[in-house]
């Protein structure tokens, strides 16, 4: 199979040559944010760190940590390097406790931006005879406006569908031959269900790739959705505070998301201590920005846990690759002193059988954590008797329990009784007061 690439160029670079474009890129950086940022100013200067102290890739770690907290802080315009008449747009995080993150772009920063996610888009086949539909949110959440552009950037026939309304998004769908799907991992799994129930078989619809970010999802979700929609299913990670989607992205191998380094230098640091790991190391993923100029973030903590790696892809891309996130180093549940992932129990629904519909309810009853996993059944398995269900629900909380090493209670509950998510699937409720 030939090989497609959207900058042949910088996609396929000499490790040498982009640690020397990646440098000389970083000394402009950080010269440019100590001039117009007072916040990375005195950052630096409370570190002893001058721009000219500064002088490759290898110093990256002299230059000090920049977290969300920071970020919320300095809202709205504490971090901006360049003057607000410079910038075209803003985009801002889905909703969490506290102060919104706001991020200002300039037209080259979208630009930039939007070349990444044309990266990706012809990393899984995409070319100016597709038809990309984008159901991921549009406005300030980043999803829609970045694949949109990617899209158009490319040449493909883009659908702007946003998220929600399932009934049209099939219609287009289907009469309009769509060929490449970007949304959220669970929506994609929903549009599926949807089809299979309306009787549609997965040879019936064009797709042949889907483009899936914006919430954690497993290689079992990913056979999942493969065989309920008939395509290959390809991962794409961003996060608004340096740009959006395209920040890294899967090729045909579908081994780890190649990483754009020409634009974001990734780091994996000990989440604990900072210090620097290795390459292969599993940790905590950092990234500094080195060619975006309305909102460059410099050591930026993503609190996502994953590994680094420059095995040689088939592909022909040597960009280093990273792992899925793993977790998070901020949203872990701990529970009874141990370490879970919702990761692991997906893992575990999708191996004995289940569709990747639940809700994990972590509570906390006379001082002892208790964990509830609600999990639906499909409509044939709804039908069997109260002892068939039990039975079965005793044998998932088993395979839980080897998973997690803790007693899970399991509830399988009715078909669409868990609210499905348009947009990122709410998986925890955690009712314990573990916080002021």
């Amino acid at each position: 199979m030939e090989q497609r690439y959207w900058q042949k160029e910088i996609e396929t670079m000499a490790y040498e040559d982009m640690r020397k474009l990646q440098s000389e890129r970083l000394r402009e950086q950080v010269k440019h944010v100590y001039t117009h940022v007072e916040f990375y100013r005195k950052r630096m200067d409370e570190k002893g760190v001058k721009p000219e102290d500064i002088k490759g890739v290898e110093d990256l770690n002299k230059l000090p940590f920049v977290t969300k907290d920071d970020l919320r802080e300095c809202y709205p315009y504490g971090m901006l390097a360049v003057p607000l008449k410079d910038c075209v747009r803003i985009q801002s995080t889905s909703g969490t406790t506290g102060k919104r993150v706001v991020a200002f772009y300039t037209q080259d920063d979208v630009e930039l931006w939007e070349n990444c996610c044309a990266r990706a888009i012809v990393a899984v086949g995409g070319t100016d005879e597709d038809v990309c539909q984008v159901c991921y949110g549009y406005g300030l959440f980043t999803g829609g406006p970045g694949l949109n552009g990617g899209s158009h950037k490319v040449g493909c026939l883009t659908l702007p569908m946003s998220s929600g309304n399932t009934e049209r998004q099939i219609q287009f769908m289907m009469d309009l031959g769509s060929t490449i799907i970007c949304c959220t991992p669970s929506y994609a799994a929903y549009i599926g269900e949807t089809l299979k129930e309306k009787g549609y078989k997965p040879e019936d619809n064009k797709l042949k790739a889907g483009i899936f970010g914006a919430e954690p999802w497993t290689e079992e979700m990913r056979r999942e959705i493969e065989a309920l929609l008939g395509i290959k299913a390809y991962d794409i990670y961003g996060l608004t505070e340096t740009s959006g989607p395209g920040v890294s992205f899967e090729c045909q191998e579908q081994t780890g998301m190649h990483v754009n380094e020409d634009h974001f230098i990734p780091e994996i640091i000990d989440p604990d201590t900072g210090e620097v790991l290795p390459e292969g190391a599993k940790g905590e993923l950092v990234f500094t920005s080195i060619t975006k100029k309305a909102f460059p973030l410099l050591r930026y903590r993503t609190r996502d846990i994953c590994v680094l790696s420059r095995k040689k892809c088939s592909c022909g891309r040597t960009l280093i690759k990273m792992t899925k996130p793993m977790g998070r180093s901020d949203d872990m549940l701990i529970i009874r002193g141990v370490n879970v992932f919702p990761s692991q129990i997906e893992t575990v629904l999708l191996n004995e059988g289940y569709a990747p519909n639940y809700q994990i309810v972590v509570d906390r009853v006379n001082n002892t954590d208790t964990l509830d996993i609600n999990v639906e059944l499909s409509s044939e398995a709804f039908s069997d008797t109260v002892k068939e269900v039990t039975a079965a629900e005793h044998k998932l909380a088993d395979a839980i329990k080897t998973m997690l090493g803790i007693n899970p209670k399991v509830h399988l509950v009715a078909p669409k009784s868990i609210a499905r998510s348009e947009g990122k699937a709410v998986r925890i409720i955690d009712k314990r007061k573990l916080h002021d």
